[in-house]
Parts: structure tokens; sequence; C-alpha cells
């Protein structure tokens, strides 16, 4: 059985695209950034939660704030990306379920109504809303250049609160010259799926 999806489609979004490293000066802009947003917020979620937020940084001096807490071998490639998003975890999410999931708005004091319990499922929800974003930037014909290799402390302090967590860092543009690096392997289908 062959996909719906056209093949161009599936090699935008999957097969084509990789972590791009460098990219062009040519800027990202929030009409852009406000479509992959558009479309990326129907991705499904438990309970239609919606803990991602979202820091654009810009300005430059935004850029020099946040270079410094990234890895050694992050610091340029950020410092140059026409683009970079803080993706974030808002552990109190919760008090926006009885609007997002109003069948059943008692889910927010059921099963969120401690601390613990929504902070495990903002950052596994909100990192499920940061793959669709990723998906959602190739989309949009640009690059992604997620990131994990970061001070996640000194982020937050930076640029957030107590309470959202930072989860990724993601770099944004048209890619540039050498953006990519050789295409690493992928398990394969037996290696991953087991039927029971």
């Amino acid at each position: 059985m062959s996909l719906v999806l056209d093949p161009a489609a599936q090699d935008l979004l999957f097969r084509e695209a990789r972590t791009a490293n460098t990219f062009t000066d040519e800027p990202v802009t929030d009409e852009q950034v406000q479509a992959i947003y558009d479309l990326v917020k129907f991705g499904p979620t438990a309970f239609n939660q919606t803990p991602l937020r979202i820091v654009l940084v810009r300005t430059p001096e935004a850029r020099q704030r946040l270079v410094p807490h990234l890895a050694e071998g992050n610091q340029a490639k950020t410092a140059a990306a026409p683009l970079v998003a803080i993706l974030a975890a808002d552990n109190e999410f919760h008090h926006e379920l009885p609007d997002l999931f109003p069948h059943f708005p008692q889910a927010r004091d059921i099963f969120f109504s401690t601390r613990p319990a929504r902070e495990s499922a903002a950052g596994l929800n909100a990192a499920l809303q940061a793959a669709y974003f990723i998906v959602g930037v190739r989309a949009a014909g640009l690059a992604a250049g997620p990131m994990t290799g970061f001070d996640h402390a000194g982020v937050q302090k930076e640029f957030l609160d107590d309470d959202h967590t930072p989860l990724m860092i993601v770099n944004i543009g048209k890619p540039g010259d050498d953006a990519w690096f050789p295409r690493s392997p992928r398990l394969s289908y037996d290696d991953v799926i087991t039927t029971v």
C-alpha cells in the first residue's frame, strides 16, 4: 500500500529534510511563522492540551543573551541563523483545558491537579508539538536546526520563568552553503516494528 501524500511532499517533510547547520541571510517573516503555527496547531495531543510555548529570538540583543548558553558547537550557527525559536513546555497549561477540551472540562482537576502530573504531561505533549513545529517549518519551505545542547537552567532564567521548561532551540531559515552533514543511518522496519 502506498502513501496518499504526494512523493514530493514526502521528500520535503521527511526523506530530504535534515538538520540545517548553515543558513542564508534571507529573513523569516512573522507571516511565515504565523502560517506554520496555523498549520501545526491542529496536531493531536492528549486531552487537546497545548503546552508548547515559543519564544522567537529576533533582536541582536536577545541573540547575545542566548548564544552563551549554547554548547560551543551550536553557538556560531545560532548567531547566524535568520530566526531562532526557543521551544518550551508550559507547566501551567491546565488553566486552558476547560476551553480546549470543553466536553470534559473536569479533566483539568482530575488528571492535572498536581505539579508533577502537569510537568510530565507538559513535557511529553510539548515535545510532540515541537515535532509538529519542525515538520511545519519544513512545510513552509524552510530548514530547521533543532538543538538540545544548551544550558537549560540558564535559558530558562534568561528567557522564561519557573512555570516554563525549555525543551529545544530551533534555528530556522533557508539552508545556506554546506548546510547538511551526510545522512546518518536509520533503523530498519524489522528493528523497530514488532507484531504480537
